[in-house]
């Protein structure tokens, strides 16, 4: 189904203000993407709440940290039953491999997803914190090294997704962020595209937040999403 294609980021500042919201999207998305600003206000019971409404949660905390602590960390979001889980591929070799390998010890089914280059930064961002190289050669490089540390997900912004798929292959499951319908403003965002052109592009799962959330229909905003992927997805199958 098309809306299992589709995250909706869940970017309020307390579960009981999402509620309304995510009740009437919960048939048109099929992942609740819940984040540090919720997380550390209402933290394992906004998990809870979001799948008693059928949907898949996406734990996006990028966790970066010495390795035992993400050891433990990733335990405990595999005892909270959640999809998908973030955590930045920066940490190292070791982190991302202590990561995946208590990952596939609990086997409940999460799958890891190693950031790259968050969609907010641009060349001269990277500039500034030393970093001699293209947004798209840096993403490339630390998605090759999650991979072979074990890592099967990845998030990347639309604009590497074609040249992460071809290093890696189609084993690995794609997330972009950075997801603008037509027509709607960029914001603090600086790597966007299309639900469409994502797709198209080979990504797996997209996360829309504000498109969604602030349209003056939310429900029909992520339909039309849907409809966009599916399309997509179609054209894909025929290409």
């Amino acid at each position: 189904m098309p809306r299992n294609n589709l995250a909706f980021a869940v970017d309020f500042p307390s579960f009981m203000e999402a509620a309304p919201l995510l009740h009437r999207l919960c048939g048109s998305i099929g992942t609740a993407k819940i984040g540090v600003e919720l997380f550390t206000r209402d933290g394992p019971t906004a998990v809870t709440a979001a799948s008693a409404l059928g949907l898949d949660v996406f734990l996006d905390l990028k966790l970066h940290d010495i390795p035992e602590t993400v050891d433990r960390a990733v335990a405990n979001a595999c005892a909270l039953g959640v999809r998908f889980l973030t955590l930045h591929t920066s940490g190292g070799r070791t982190m991302l491999e202590r990561a995946a390998s208590r990952c596939a010890k609990e086997n409940t089914g999460l799958t890891l997803l190693g950031v790259t280059v968050l969609t907010s930064l641009d060349r001269g961002d990277l500039e500034a914190l030393g970093i001699d190289l293209e947004p798209a050669a840096l993403v490339v490089r630390l998605a090759r090294l999650a991979f072979d540390a074990g890592i099967r997900g990845v998030v990347c912004s639309a604009n590497e997704v074609a040249r992460v798929r071809r290093a890696l292959g189609p084993d690995v499951f794609l997330v972009t962020p950075g997801i603008r319908p037509s027509g709607t403003s960029a914001g603090d965002q600086k790597r966007v595209a299309t639900p469409a052109s994502a797709i198209s592009y080979g990504a797996n799962l997209l996360v829309v937040g504000r498109p969604i959330r602030d349209a003056a229909d939310p429900v029909a905003a992520a339909n039309a999403i849907v409809a966009e992927i599916d399309m997509a997805l179609a054209l894909k199958s025929t290409t």
